[in-house]
């Protein structure tokens, strides 16, 4: 989607501007500290830099190349690709209900799909759903809505979570109309 590029090429030049640092200059500056866990980078560049939490993030991710797309690419895969390897081994069970998950997104209009390492992030102008295995029986879908009723089966996460409510699924049928409404939900505030 295309808001969504011009959203990161608008957080990169914020980031240029505050740092006085190109981002390939920044990349060089996480080479050389030789810190290679991505939340100690994170810190380091925003104790250094008083860049803010997002911001340092996304530096992390492409100083380290560890955002999916930069991953998949990096290994020559396609984001179908990346999906096969997310529900590959003993996790393989579990993509008809990230399949399910899809059907529901194509009723809904557009999105953009942001692969990730292990989960697939789904966004308008911002993340509305995040859909990956959780462990080898369960599928965690994020909800980015603000306000969801309370339901049993939601579990509302700290503030400044990637996704304000999680759910974990273990079959097709619990991707329900209630589940669906959620998404629906997120989608809507997303965009």
């Amino acid at each position: 989607m295309a808001d969504n590029a011009k959203a990161v090429e608008t957080m990169i030049k914020n980031i240029e501007t505050k740092t006085g640092k190109s981002i390939a200059q920044l990349g060089a500056v996480v080479a050389k500290s030789g810190l290679t866990k991505h939340g100690e980078i994170r810190t380091m560049l925003m104790e250094r830099f008083d860049l803010g939490h997002g911001q340092a993030n996304t530096v992390a991710h492409l100083a380290l190349k560890s955002d999916g797309e930069s991953a998949a690419a990096a290994r020559g895969l396609s984001a179908g690709d990346v999906l096969a390897e997310i529900y590959s081994g003993k996790k393989a069970d579990l993509r008809p209900i990230h399949d399910k998950v899809l059907g529901i997104l194509k009723g809904l209009g557009d999105y953009e799909a942001a692969p990730k390492k292990g989960y697939v992030s789904y966004r308008r102008k911002k993340q509305f759903v995040m859909v990956g295995p959780k462990t080898n029986t369960a599928v965690e879908l994020g909800f980015g809505a603000k306000n969801l009723p309370t339901h049993p089966r939601l579990k509302e996460m700290p503030p400044n979570s990637m996704c304000r409510y999680t759910i974990r699924v273990r079959s097709v049928g619990e991707v329900d109309a209630q589940v669906q409404k959620w998404i629906e939900t997120s989608y809507m505030e997303a965009g």
